[in-house]
C-alpha cells in the first residue's frame, strides 16, 4: 500500500509552490520586462557572501529573481477564498508546516500541475515575502488564510549558516561564521531583516487574528498537539478525535520526514538543492554551539530593542 504522505513529500514544490515563482515562471524578455529590470540598478545593493548580490526594495533584502517575481505577483496573483499561505523568514520551521498543513488539509493530497490558475482547492502556497510584498488579493478581506511561523533569531541564524554550508562544495569549504552573522544583524540576508519581517506579520495577525495565525516553532516542539490542534481548528479542519492528532503528528514527525526517500535523495526542483539541505537536528537551542556569548548579546540586544512595545517575546 502506497503512503500517502509519501505522495505529499514528494509533490510538496508541486502542489505547495513558492508564491513569487507560482506566478512568475522567470523573467521575460519584453521591453517592459528589460526597462523593469534596469531600473533595479537604482536599487541598493550588497553582496550578501560571495557572488551572490541583494537588492534592497521598501525596506527588505531581495534576490533579483525573487523581487522580479514579487513586484509581477502583486498585480497579477489572484486568491481564492480557500487559499491557503504558509509564510516565514527562512530557517523558522517551514519544512515541518509544509508537511503539517497539507496532511490537516487533506492527507490523500492529489498530483497536480504547477500552474497556479489550474491548481484544484484548497490550494496551498509558501513563501518568503515580507507581508508588504505579498499580492493585495490576499492581503484583502477574504476568506484566504496566512499561517506564519517564526523562531529564536539566534537559532534561525545558526540554521541558515548550516543550510548555505550544506550546499557548498567541499572545495569551497563554510561561509565564514563572523562576515555571515554580521550581515544577519545588520539585516542583510535573504528576505531580511529579520526582526521586521516577523514584526509586520505580528502585527497584522494582532489586527486580524482570523486571517493570520502567527506560531513560533519552539512553542510547536513544547506542545506539538495543542499547537496542531490549534492550527487544525485555524484552518477550518478540527480533529474529531484525538487518534486523528497522532497521526498526524506521526506522520510529520522530524525524523520520519527526514528517513523518507524523496527526502534523502530528492532534489527541490524550484531552487535546485538537495533536500537533504532542509533536514538538519530539529531542535531548539542548538545555537549554543556555534555562537560565543559576545555574539548571543548582540542579537539579544538587537531582538530586545526591536521587539519593544510589540507584545511579541521571541
Amino acid at each position: 500500500m502506497i503512503d500517502p504522505f509519501a505522495l505529499i513529500s514528494l509533490e510538496l514544490s508541486t502542489a505547495y509552490p513558492h508564491l513569487v515563482m507560482a506566478t512568475s515562471k522567470s523573467p521575460n524578455t519584453s521591453s517592459s520586462s528589460s526597462s523593469s529590470l534596469a531600473s533595479f540598478d537604482e536599487l541598493p545593493r550588497e553582496t550578501w557572501w560571495e557572488n551572490v548580490d541583494l537588492y534592497k526594495c521598501d525596506g527588505f533584502w531581495y534576490g533579483l529573481p525573487y523581487l522580479v517575481a514579487a513586484m509581477e505577483a502583486q498585480s497579477s496573483f489572484k486568491d481564492r477564498d480557500d487559499d491557503v499561505l504558509l509564510a516565514s523568514s527562512t530557517k523558522t520551521g517551514t519544512t515541518w508546516l509544509k508537511a503539517l498543513i497539507p496532511c490537516i488539509m487533506d492527507p490523500y493530497a492529489r498530483l497536480v500541475n504547477d500552474d497556479d490558475d489550474g491548481m484544484p482547492s484548497p490550494r496551498l502556497f509558501r513563501t518568503h515575502l515580507p507581508y508588504t510584498k505579498l499580492p493585495e488579493s490576499i492581503k484583502s478581506p477574504g476568506n484566504s488564510k496566512i499561517v506564519y511561523i517564526t523562531r529564536n533569531p539566534k537559532d534561525t541564524f545558526v540554521s541558515l549558516w548550516h543550510f548555505l554550508n550544506s550546499i557548498r562544495t567541499v572545495e569551497q569549504g563554510p561561509l565564514p561564521l563572523i562576515q555571515m552573522f554580521d550581515k544577519f544583524c545588520n539585516g542583510v540576508h535573504a528576505f531580511g531583516p529579520f526582526h521586521d519581517h516577523v514584526l509586520e506579520y505580528w502585527k497584522e495577525s494582532v489586527k486580524r487574528p482570523e486571517k493570520i495565525l502567527f506560531l513560533k516553532y519552539e512553542e510547536l516542539k513544547r506542545d506539538p498537539r495543542g499547537e496542531v490542534k490549534k492550527l487544525a481548528l485555524f484552518l477550518g479542519r478540527p480533529f474529531g478525535k484525538e487518534e486523528e492528532v497522532d497521526k498526524v503528528l506521526w506522520r510529520c514527525s522530524f525524523e520520519r520526514l527526514k528517513s523518507l526517500e524523496v527526502n534523502r535523495n530528492g532534489v527541490d526542483p524550484w531552487a535546485g538543492f538537495p533536500k537533504t539541505a532542509y533536514f538538519r537536528l530539529g531542535v531548539v537551542g542548538d545555537w549554543k554551539n556555534s555562537l560565543t556569548e559576545e555574539m548571543k548579546e548582540r542579537l539579544d540586544q538587537i531582538t530586545s530593542k526591536k521587539m519593544e512595545g510589540s507584545g511579541l517575546d521571541l
